[in-house]
């Protein structure tokens, strides 16, 4: 087969798969359960045929406005080096308006509640997609419907479980899955279009225009649910940087879309002919044959149709550590070709905890689809909002541009959270309380993390005062090689500092190690180091930047024997080196001012930091060879 390229991806069809068989399962699984939540929203609305027309005219124009037209079309453009996501494009706000700090600031606050909002999304959706597969069962046979949730918690078991392989890994399985399961859908939904062509109407949006027109409340109420038919698309941007945007945008307009186009229209002919199987429409178009191999298949779609939000939640929290949102965590890279393709142990095991608390909480899906919605409604009108920002600000885009798609789009997206409010005591407080609570975190560890850095910077000093302490003489040298991680090279390392004050000497040899991760899967070994001799050639204290693709390891020792004989300073055996970590440590206090905050916040903090993964393994230091030396902070 020719290599057909995604510029600098690799091959384009197995991305197309992977992309298929990760980023659409969410969309891909909402028929299970969006007509018959849309149809039932409100007690004014009859099984009729205009009604049935205006509900799927409704769901279609919603896929193609919102996810076509929009996300696929437009907002995946707006990629921050692949990346996509709304602190992603915060982030890109923040960096391009750099000279408008006050807009980069309202950005990054946007961008947190939005990301708490997808993060509560992230623990609902699994739930609801694999108990509406498995309330399947109840359609093959009336008595299993008891096994719907123990069967649940142990596909969700299985599904956390094999994260550790990574999405590119995961997709290769998933995808010929997703695109038997879209093809079914396709197939299904043709069968019962051929036997009712009247549902072709349902392709004008006059059909849903009519129906608002007609029954205000009850599809004021309806577009309120049917914003299921399109949850997956806030996914779609978060999960830019393991596929990239050209196999999404052929995945999505290729397979996934004219098979949603197809299913919908076919279960809209069948309701036409057969109103009484509003109960459970989507199972009720196969045959009875066909009904246990497609319970089975939909179980296997609504886990990938997990996937998708678990995949963007991970990168939703690498980008909060990296903006320094949230305390760093242990992130292993999955893939040696695709940065973005990463797994998160403590995200995935605090996903599980919270998907498996639902499941047996709210014990059916249709319990769990009142608490669907506000949050994926709350996530599309915050990252539409800073998208027309970042294409105003960025983009350069006429303000008419910018006026017509706030109207149309955004008047749309403002519908359908407005719509989803009266949620709220039916079991919508759920995705609020999830996303108030990261929310907390958020905003707590951005607030700690800015007077922190203050004080350490203050305590620090810069590092040219301490290179003259040093020519001012004083100062005894002793054998030896002292190698300080240090992430700031303007100001001096904090165990530098505490050990030159405790013992009044330093080491012959003093180098200071900065790992700089650059947006390449690997930097070559010859291009990897630079050197900074601070002035002076000859006083043994160096600065050495390593840099790094995101595939490669922030391994302080191999960058030292890399540098070790580079020049007269670093003439010495790495061997021998001992590795001095600065270590900052935060202890209650009281302050006042500008800086004081309440206690509770502060030992929120605390916590935070301590949680924070070690460093020392971060950096691949030897345990027998470093010793940890720093200052405290009260907080």
């Amino acid at each position: 087969m020719s290599a057909v390229l995604d510029r600098g991806r690799g091959p384009l069809l197995p991305l197309v798969l992977g992309a298929v068989g990760v980023v659409f399962g969410d969309i891909g699984t909402s028929p299970l359960y969006t007509l018959r939540t849309v149809l039932t929203a409100h007690p004014g609305l009859d099984v009729d045929a205009p009604t049935v027309l205006g509900v799927v005219s409704m769901i279609i124009w919603l896929l193609v406005s919102i996810v076509t037209a929009t996300y696929v079309g437009i907002i995946t453009r707006a990629d921050n080096q692949g990346e996509g996501g709304i602190l992603s494009l915060a982030a890109m706000i923040g960096r391009k308006l750099g000279r408008r700090p006050r807009v980069a600031g309202i950005a990054i606050g946007v961008a947190v509640v939005g990301a708490s909002l997808f993060l509560g999304d992230s623990v609902i959706t699994p739930a609801i997609s694999v108990l509406s597969a498995s309330e399947g069962l109840a359609v093959v046979d009336p008595d299993l419907a008891g096994w719907a949730v123990p069967i649940s918690v142990t596909v969700l078991a299985l599904l956390f479980a094999v994260q550790r392989r990574g999405t590119s890994s995961i997709g290769r399985a998933f995808g010929p899955i997703m695109v038997l399961w879209f093809s079914m859908l396709a197939v299904l939904g043709a069968a019962w279009l051929a036997t009712d062509p009247a549902i072709l109407q349902a392709l004008s949006p006059t059909w849903a225009i009519s129906l608002a027109v007609r029954h205000p409340l009850s599809a004021f109420l309806a577009l309120g649910a049917a914003v299921l038919a399109v949850t997956g698309a806030e996914a779609l941007y978060a999960d830019l940087g393991h596929f990239g945007r050209r196999p999404i945008t052929l995945g999505w307009l290729a397979i996934v879309f004219p098979a949603l186009v197809l299913v919908y229209l076919g279960q809209g002919a069948m309701l036409l002919q057969h109103p009484d199987a509003l109960a459970n429409p989507f199972f009720r178009m196969a045959p009875s044959w066909a009904l246990v191999p497609l319970v089975i298949l939909a179980t296997l779609a609504t886990v990938i149709a997990s996937q998708a939000v678990i995949s963007g939640a991970f990168s939703i929290v690498r980008q909060a550590v990296r903006l320094s949102l949230l305390p760093r965590v242990h992130i292993v890279q999955t893939s040696r070709e695709h940065g973005g393709q990463i797994y998160l142990p403590a995200v995935n095991l605090l996903l599980f905890l919270g998907v498996l608390a639902l499941v047996t909480g709210f014990g059916t899906s249709d319990r769990l689809a009142s608490a669907y919605g506000l949050a994926v409604t709350g996530t599309l009108v915050l990252e539409l909002t800073l998208f027309l920002v970042f294409a105003r600000g960025v983009w350069h885009w006429h303000w008419w541009r910018v006026m017509l798609m706030a109207v149309g789009i955004g008047g749309l997206e403002l519908a359908l959270f407005a719509a989803n409010l009266p949620k709220i005591l039916a079991g919508g407080w759920l995705p609020v309380l999830i996303s108030a609570s990261v929310c907390l975190v958020m905003f707590t560890w951005q607030r700690g993390s800015r007077i922190t850095f203050g004080r350490r910077h203050e305590l620090e000093g810069p590092i040219g005062a301490l290179v003259d302490e040093v020519h001012s003489g004083g100062i005894d040298r002793v054998p030896g090689v002292a190698v300080y991680p240090h992430g700031d090279l303007a100001t001096t390392p904090l165990a530098l500092r505490a050990s030159l004050e405790f013992t009044h000497a330093l080491h012959e040899h003093v180098v200071i190690v900065a790992m700089k991760t650059v947006g390449v899967p690997h930097v070559p070994d010859r291009e990897r180091i630079a050197i900074d001799h601070l002035v002076d050639t000859d006083d043994g204290i160096v600065q050495l930047v390593c840099r790094v693709g995101f595939n490669d390891s922030q391994d302080v020792p191999a960058a030292l024997r890399l540098a070790a004989g580079t020049a007269p300073e670093l003439d010495f055996d790495p061997a021998e080196a001992t590795y001095v970590l600065s270590v900052f440590r935060i202890e209650p206090g009281d302050l006042t001012g500008a800086q004081a905050w309440p206690r509770w916040q502060r030992r929120l903090f605390r916590v935070l930091e301590r949680l924070s993964t070690n460093r020392t393994q971060a950096f691949h230091l030897p345990p027998e060879r470093t010793i940890v030396m720093g200052a405290e902070v009260q907080v």
